[in-house]
């Protein structure tokens, strides 16, 4: 089992993971404070990237557990907008995603998911969409005093737009978190302004924006396989 693990990850998608993991504990270790469970989140997240970005269902039931473990330290720092979107809306929509990833294998892969594509439909209905989702939750986060509301708003936008393209299973879902990426390493920085221990968040979301810009490169790179244009 563990030499069809071995198999399974490229070595620079060893790497890759290697050295998420070793910024993120060296980044706890360092900031210290209140981090074990930014830690055991950012583990969890960052493994779930990599399994995400091979196309692998079990990506995204990671996912679910990263929103749980994530809104539990947005809720300490009152970053409500973060705990309300991740348990409201990341989380089951990622569950939604683990569902629809197994039931669409690519040719009885089961650890590869097929890839697609939205339609122009869908393309066009997005935009309304995410502009509703974000509307709402800006007035429930306002209602309950969310900390930089702006950017938290912000952070709602990108998300909705990737979990809707990763429950599509649409390769610029990983560019959608990418962007949202960018998003939370400014709202937690202004959070590492206060307590420095939010550094390590910080390192996180870093880390992230490495593993879904991989993700979408491997996408790109797996549409091409499964359409069998391949070079």
């Amino acid at each position: 089992m563990l030499r069809k693990l071995n198999n399974y990850f490229t070595v620079f998608e060893k790497i890759l993971w290697l050295c998420s993991v070793t910024l993120i504990i060296c980044s706890a270790f360092i900031f210290g404070k209140d981090s074990v469970l930014s830690v055991i989140a950012s583990l969890v997240g960052a493994t779930s990237l990599l399994l995400s970005a091979k196309g692998h269902p079990i990506g995204q039931a990671l996912a679910v557990v990263f929103s749980i473990l994530y809104a539990i330290i947005s809720f300490s720092f009152c970053y409500y907008g973060e705990m309300i979107t991740y348990l409201g809306m990341t989380g089951p929509m990622a569950l939604a995603a683990f569902i629809s990833w197994i039931r669409n294998p690519h040719e009885n892969n089961k650890a590869e998911v097929k890839v697609n594509h939205i339609s122009r439909k869908e393309v066009a209905l997005l935009p309304l969409l995410t502009v509703v989702v974000t509307a709402v939750f800006f007035f429930i986060m306002r209602y309950f005093g969310t900390a930089n509301l702006l950017p938290s708003t912000l952070s709602i936008t990108t998300s909705f737009v990737a979990v809707y393209l990763t429950f599509r299973r649409d390769p610029f879902y990983a560019v959608a978190y990418a962007l949202n990426d960018l998003v939370l390493i400014v709202l937690w920085s202004l959070a590492a302004l206060t307590d420095k221990s939010y550094i390590s968040v910080v390192v996180c979301f870093v880390v992230f924006l490495a593993n879904d810009i991989y993700g979408f490169i491997n996408w790109r790179k797996m549409k091409k396989r499964q359409a069998g244009t391949a070079d």
